[in-house]
């Protein structure tokens, strides 16, 4: 179990491609601090048909497609 499986299941219930969450929507999902171990678990998001597609540090978000 990862310490992000409740925002990875949240991600793929909203099943919306884009969607963009803030960093505190995320915190707030995982209900935890986001840090940089983020970069390193979202490769489990491939398992629920989703990927990270871009970062943001200057608007503080995360977007999120369906991976096809």
């Amino acid at each position: 179990m990862s310490k992000f499986d409740k925002v990875w299941e949240y991600v793929s219930e909203r099943n919306e491609s884009p969607l963009i969450l803030t960093f505190d929507e995320i915190q707030n999902i995982a209900d935890m601090p986001i840090d940089h171990s983020f970069l390193k678990y979202k490769k489990e998001l491939n398992e629920y048909g989703f990927a990270v597609d871009k970062i943001s540090m200057k608007n503080k978000t995360v977007k999120f497609i369906r991976k096809e």
